[in-house]
C-alpha cells in the first residue's frame, strides 16, 4: 500500500476522517445520519437547495429519518451544503444519486456522471470515492476509474475507489442502515481494505467481495430475484382470478411447506426506485455480451401490465353497479408505492390514477404520507390528499385500496364505502368488496 493510502487508512481507522455524502435522498440522508451518529464528521452534498435548507433547519423530509434523529446527527457535526468545492474537506466521497431509466428503458447514468464531474475539480490525492447507486456491472471500473485516471489520478495507488450497493428498505422497522449488512468491492485489494474500515465505523456487518463487478451484480441479483418472483405471483393472481380461486388462500396454503418455498404477495404493480428499474440495467448490459435475458424481461412485462389489469377490475366492478369509469368518482387509497412510507417513486398507484383520469373518471387520492401530489417528470396533477370521513367515503362511486397504510381505518372504510376494489387483500370480504 502506498504512503498516500496508508495515511488515508490510518485517518479512517482513527475515526478522524470526514465523510462526504453526495445525494441526500432516501439513501444518502439515512447513511449520513448513520455515520454522524457513529461519531463521524459528515458533510452532505445536494443540488436541491430546499433539501439543504430543511436539513440545516433540523427538519426531515424522509419518513425513515425522524427530525429527532436528524437533530441528533447535526449535534454530532452533520451539515448539508450545495457547495461542491467543499469536497476538498472530505476524506471519503460516497455517491448516492438516482440511476433511473430513460424513455427507452435504457440506463441513465447522468446523475452519477454529473456528480463525478462536480467532484473532480476538487478531488485530491488520498481520498476515497465510493459509489452506492444501483448500476450495471462494470460501471465503477469503466466509468468512475476512467474519469479519475483522465483527471490524473491512479485508483489503488494515490486514491481509493470502491462500490457498495445501497440496501435501504423504507418502512421496514426491523432493519436500519446500521444493521443491514454492507456488501463492498474495491478497485484493488488496497481500496477494498480502506472501504471496509470506513463502513465498519458505522455499519455492524461489512461483507467484502472480490471486485466491484461482483458487488454491482449482487445488488442486481437481489432485486431481480424479487422482481421475477413478484411477476410470477402476479401472473398466478391473474390465472386464479379467472378460475375464481382466491390467490391469497393459495399462497397461505403453499407457505405451510417448511422448505423450498418463499411466499410472495401480488399487488397492483411494482414501485420504488429499485425493483421496477434495476433489472433493465442487467438486460441492457447483457446485450453487450450477446445475451437476451428473456426470463427477466418477461417478468418486467407482467409487472408493468398490472396497473392496467387493476383498472380493468375497477371497470368491471363499476359495471356491476351499472356505472362506467367515465364520469365516476373514484378515490385511491394510498399513493406511496408501499405501506407506511412517503416514497412515490414508480408507484403503480400513480399510473392507475393517470389511466383512470384519461378514461374520464374524476379521481382523488388519500394518503397521510403524501399530503400534496409530488413533482413528477411524467405526471402533473394538481391534487391534495383527501381526509377520510364517513361522508367523504360514501360520496365516491368506488374506492381503490392501492397501498395498505396502517393509518387507514379499514373497518370504517369498508362500512361506509359503496364499492371497494382491494389490491392488497386487507379489506374483509363483503358484497361491496372486489379483490384485484
Amino acid at each position: 500500500m502506498s504512503i498516500v493510502l496508508q495515511n488515508l487508512s490510518a485517518k479512517v481507522q482513527s475515526k478522524e476522517c470526514i465523510v462526504g455524502i453526495y445525494g441526500l435522498g432516501y439513501v444518502g440522508l439515512p447513511l449520513a445520519v448513520c455515520f454522524a451518529n457513529a461519531g463521524i464528521k459528515v458533510i452532505g452534498f445536494d443540488i436541491d437547495q430546499k433539501k439543504i435548507t430543511q436539513i440545516n433547519d433540523k427538519g426531515s423530509y424522509i419518513s425513515s429519518v425522524s427530525s429527532e434523529q436528524l437533530s441528533n446527527a447535526i449535534k454530532h457535526g452533520f451539515e448539508a451544503t450545495s457547495q461542491f468545492e467543499r469536497t476538498t474537506e472530505v476524506d471519503a466521497q460516497i455517491i448516492c444519486v438516482p440511476t433511473p431509466l430513460d424513455s427507452h428503458n435504457q440506463p441513465d447514468l447522468s446523475f452519477v456522471s454529473n456528480t463525478v464531474e462536480a467532484i473532480l475539480p476538487f478531488f485530491k490525492e488520498g481520498q476515497l470515492m465510493c459509489l452506492e447507486s444501483t448500476t450495471w456491472p462494470g460501471t465503477t471500473d469503466e466509468i468512475l476509474a476512467t474519469a479519475l485516471q483522465q483527471a490524473g489520478f491512479s485508483p489503488g495507488i494515490d486514491c481509493a475507489l470502491c462500490y457498495s450497493p445501497e440496501r435501504e428498505d423504507p418502512g421496514n422497522a426491523n432493519f436500519s442502515t446500521a444493521t443491514i449488512p454492507k456488501v463492498i468491492g474495491g478497485y484493488s485489494q488496497n481500496c477494498l481494505e480502506i472501504g471496509k474500515v470506513l463502513y465498519a465505523l458505522a455499519i455492524e456487518s461489512v461483507v467484502p467481495v472480490s471486485s466491484t463487478k461482483v458487488a454491482e451484480m449482487s445488488k442486481l441479483l437481489e432485486n431481480i430475484h424479487r422482481a421475477v418472483n413478484i411477476g410470477l405471483v402476479n401472473e398466478m393472481k391473474i390465472v386464479a382470478d379467472k378460475m375464481n380461486i382466491n390467490i391469497h388462500e393459495v399462497i397461505d396454503a403453499a407457505a405451510t411447506k417448511p422448505f423450498g418455498y418463499t411466499p410472495y404477495r401480488p399487488g397492483p404493480g411494482l414501485g420504488g426506485h429499485c425493483i421496477p428499474i434495476d433489472p433493465y440495467y442487467l438486460t441492457w448490459k447483457a446485450k453487450e455480451f450477446g445475451i437476451n435475458t428473456r426470463f427477466i424481461e418477461l417478468a418486467g412485462e407482467i409487472n408493468h401490465y398490472m396497473p392496467s389489469w387493476v383498472v380493468n377490475k375497477i371497470s368491471l366492478a363499476l359495471n356491476s353497479h351499472q356505472k362506467s369509469i367515465s364520469g365516476s368518482r373514484i378515490l385511491i387509497l394510498g399513493l406511496a408505492y408501499k405501506k407506511n412510507v412517503s416514497d412515490t417513486r414508480e408507484s403503480p398507484a400513480i399510473e392507475i390514477l393517470d389511466q383512470l383520469i384519461k378514461l374520464g373518471a374524476h379521481v382523488d387520492y388519500s394518503d397521510p404520507f403524501v399530503p400534496v401530489f409530488p413533482e413528477k417528470r411524467r405526471y402533473q396533477f394538481d391534487l391534495q390528499s383527501i381526509a377520510l370521513t364517513e361522508s367523504t367515503i360514501g360520496s365516491y362511486d368506488c374506492l381503490l385500496l392501492a397501498t395498505e397504510h396502517d393509518a387507514f381505518d379499514i373497518e370504517m372504510i369498508s362500512h361506509h364505502a359503496t364499492l371497494i376494489v382491494d389490491t392488497r387483500n386487507v379489506v374483509p370480504a363483503g358484497n361491496n368488496v372486489i379483490e384485484a
